[in-house]
């Protein structure tokens, strides 16, 4: 079962699932132990804390969140619970899916084969897999990898069509299909029953500025690293990042359908019903969001990529030279780059960089600060897919925390 997707600010599966009518999570999840906040183990009264209370009282079931700031120094904070019925705190160093903050891992690898000469962001589609993209007007030689990078290719995104129709989207269908595994070719396969959005200029592809959030972009990508490299995706993300950061509590999840412990129960609620559904297990597991991290791990290499660790100063400008994304979290100002937006942020001149990413039951939210001095990642294991309205405040709610942690004063 999978419905992974970036951070848009209105992706289309949420329109989709939206007039649901607001559905009461506050007076459901009640108050007493489930409204816990901060603790010894975090700053309490402090600006961050603050923040995360305000996200648990949008109605999450709980989340972490870390700053960082210039020194490497870390403050956390949590609030809510691990787990609805059995109570208990978040734990600061819980496993959690990031979704689509895997497409920045993934743009790493990308682009850091570009940079030793074994592939070229004018590349074709056509060229490394031939006859994958074809059918319904959707055309491989019309589409670079820069194009996929940067979603800017037109192609239909897979999971638009998996969740077309609400009536997928329930309890019942989750728990019968979250050990299903679909394939990269099975993924692409079902984006190419559907017309592009728009195909791009055939004698300069690269040029395209369009923009619209495709994970069938990023599928591409995965399936391009792997012929690129003899290697699986995943292997590469491990040799190439995980390993030399150090970054000890990530990983890729292949067709398994568990986090590793610690983590929090990942809730969902799904349209028409009051209730949260514990969506905990899933497989989850493609280059368009298959990765497990924590906020820790996620600082780490966020700030290594804006410091120059991770690419030369060549491809680190390739991947922060944007387009407008006027649908990403940031509203009508924000920009996406390859594998990564930006966003202008009060506090920050030079705004902030981030991606985010959902997946049934979990939010992953970060950003980092261009020169990679300041950083912060937080998980919120709370998901709606039938509440637009508290899906938005919960949403802002992060933003917020996020920003203030890296932007903001500390009180």
């Amino acid at each position: 079962m999978r419905k992974t997707s970036g951070r848009p600010a209105r992706p289309r599966w949420a329109l989709a699932v939206a007039g649901a009518g607001a559905l009461g999570v506050a007076t459901v999840l009640g108050s007493g132990a489930w409204a816990l906040g901060g603790d010894a183990g975090s700053a309490i009264g402090s600006r961050l804390q603050r923040d995360a209370d305000a996200v648990r009282d949008t109605g999450a079931s709980g989340l972490i969140v870390q700053a960082r700031d210039v020194d490497g120094r870390n403050r956390e904070a949590r609030a809510g619970v691990r787990d609805l019925d059995e109570g208990g705190r978040v734990p600061f160093d819980a496993y959690y899916r990031i979704g689509s903050d895997a497409k920045t891992f993934v743009a790493v690898v990308a682009l850091q084969l570009v940079a030793e000469g074994k592939l070229a962001l004018d590349d074709t589609v056509e060229k490394w897999l031939p006859g994958v993209v074809t059918g319904h007007g959707n055309d491989g030689r019309r589409i670079t990898v820069r194009n996929l990078l940067q979603h800017t290719s037109g192609l239909p995104n897979y999971t638009d069509i998996l969740f077309s129709d609400p009536k997928e989207l329930t309890p019942e269908n989750y728990r019968a299909k979250r050990f299903t595994v679909r394939t990269p070719a099975e993924q692409v396969a079902l984006a190419m029953t559907r017309a592009p959005g728009w195909l791009p200029d055939a004698e300069d592809p690269g040029s395209e500025t369009r923009w619209a959030y495709s994970n069938t972009n990023y599928v591409l990508i995965g399936m391009i690293v792997e012929r690129a490299t003899g290697r699986p995706w995943e292997q590469a993300v491990h040799e190439r990042i995980i390993e030399p950061l150090g970054l000890r509590h990530t990983l890729t999840m292949g067709t398994s359908a568990y986090v590793p412990l610690p983590t929090a129960t990942a809730y969902v609620q799904f349209p028409g019903r009051d209730d949260l559904t514990d969506t905990t297990l899933q497989v989850d597991g493609g280059a368009d969001g298959g990765i497990v991290s924590t906020t820790s791990d996620m600082n780490t290499f966020l700030r290594a990529l804006m410091d120059g660790t991770l690419l030369p100063a060549k491809q680190l400008e390739q991947m922060r030279t944007t387009v407008p994304a006027p649908d990403m979290s940031g509203g009508d100002k924000a920009r996406y780059g390859l594998g990564i937006a930006w966003r202008p942020v009060a506090g920050c001149d030079a705004g902030v960089w981030y991606h985010g990413g959902t997946s049934f039951g979990t939010i992953s939210e970060a950003a980092v600060t261009p020169a990679g001095d300041a950083s912060a990642a937080a998980a919120v294991f709370t998901t709606r897919f039938g509440d637009e309205q508290r899906s938005a405040e919960q949403d802002k709610a992060t933003y917020d925390m996020i920003e203030n942690a890296v932007c903001g004063k500390r009180r």
